[in-house]
């Protein structure tokens, strides 16, 4: 009861299908009426703070998203969901009514993600015309008083494009929009990104040019170097569950922790077939397939058996285990 546990529900699906995504592809499948108070009613009894997010993915992805987010506030239990810097780009260009809501629930940045310019962005973002949809989105936001943060993630393919889209958001900053934000980073390796590790960027291959944006940079590792790290860490890697517990929910009512993909070894229960009581004292303890397997191997395995010693791409050490352990539960 004393730790708050945060449900975030992939209700209503995406428009996009993200070749970074973390997540995975999932169908889209509106979720049937009454599925939030179902899931909230279900954990009740055992969490005293619970925030409801009606979205795991594109969020706002609905016609009634005012009236949404009112119910996600309502149904929530003793805490308030956050907005963060997220927002729909799919709706913002579509629907002159989101700005002022979006402005009326205290957005001041919306992040907005790219891959490249045109024919890249839209081939990664699955849909033509993405490359002008986020374009126009920050046009809009810039209008209307909130700032675009635009995110880049880098590849072997796209490199010199994300140098270019640095140079377009420096020309936005010095003539409209001073606050712009950019950033570059290349992303974990889970969920869809997965299948982009043999593009991953090189670490000599970072543009000199976008060293100054990228992102945690001083703390970026080739594989090589994490390799070297973790060669000698006989530790078992460890999960923890802390006070704050956030689960995804699939719109099939699967749960899962938000460590990383929604895959089957990460399945901790479903809602409509598992026993309430067995699955929170699974998610409390940690009696998943996923972090039982943990204790039957150290890292020192994993790099041994899943690691590449002579490569160039670049990783976060955190995001490289996490590389590794998913390699290990695909076996």
């Amino acid at each position: 009861m004393d730790k708050k546990l945060n449900i975030v529900v992939d209700m209503n699906g995406c428009p996009n299908r993200c070749r970074h995504c973390w997540l995975g592809h999932m169908p889209n499948r509106r979720m049937e009426d009454g599925a939030d108070r179902f899931i909230v009613n279900y954990f009740s009894p055992y969490f005293d703070r619970i925030a409801y997010y009606s979205w795991l993915r594109e969020p706002d992805y609905c016609d009634d998203y005012e009236e949404r987010w009112k119910k996600d506030l309502n149904i929530s239990k003793n805490t308030v969901p956050q907005r963060f810097e997220l927002a729909s780009f799919y709706r913002i260009v579509r629907d002159e009514k989101y700005i002022p809501f979006l402005k009326s629930v205290g957005v001041k940045k919306v992040q907005l993600t790219f891959f490249g310019l045109e024919p890249t962005q839209d081939r990664y973002i699955g849909r033509k015309g993405a490359f002008q949809e986020v374009m126009r989105a920050s046009n809009i936001l810039i209008r209307d008083g909130i700032i675009p943060r635009w995110q880049c993630f880098i590849n072997e393919e796209n490199r010199d494009e994300i140098v270019q889209l640095y140079r377009v958001a420096r020309e936005i900053r010095q003539n409209r929009c001073p606050e712009l934000e950019f950033f570059v980073h290349e992303g974990s390796c889970e969920g869809e990104n997965r299948k982009l590790y043999p593009i991953r960027i090189e670490k000599h291959h970072i543009p000199e040019e976008i060293k100054e944006v990228f992102l945690n940079y001083d703390v970026l590792r080739s594989e090589a170097e994490c390799h070297r790290a973790l060669l000698n860490d006989h530790s078992n890697p460890v999960f923890r569950i802390e006070n704050e517990i956030t689960l995804n929910i699939s719109n099939l009512f699967d749960v899962y922790y938000n460590f990383t993909h929604m895959t089957d070894s990460w399945k901790i229960g479903n809602l409509k077939t598992d026993d309430p009581e067995i699955l929170v004292q699974n998610i409390l303890s940690g009696n998943t397939y996923a972090l039982n397997s943990a204790k039957q191997c150290t890292w020192a395995e994993l790099t041994q058996r899943y690691g590449n010693p002579s490569s160039d791409r670049v990783f976060e050490l955190d995001d490289y285990k996490m590389y590794l352990f998913n390699e290990y539960l695909r076996d």
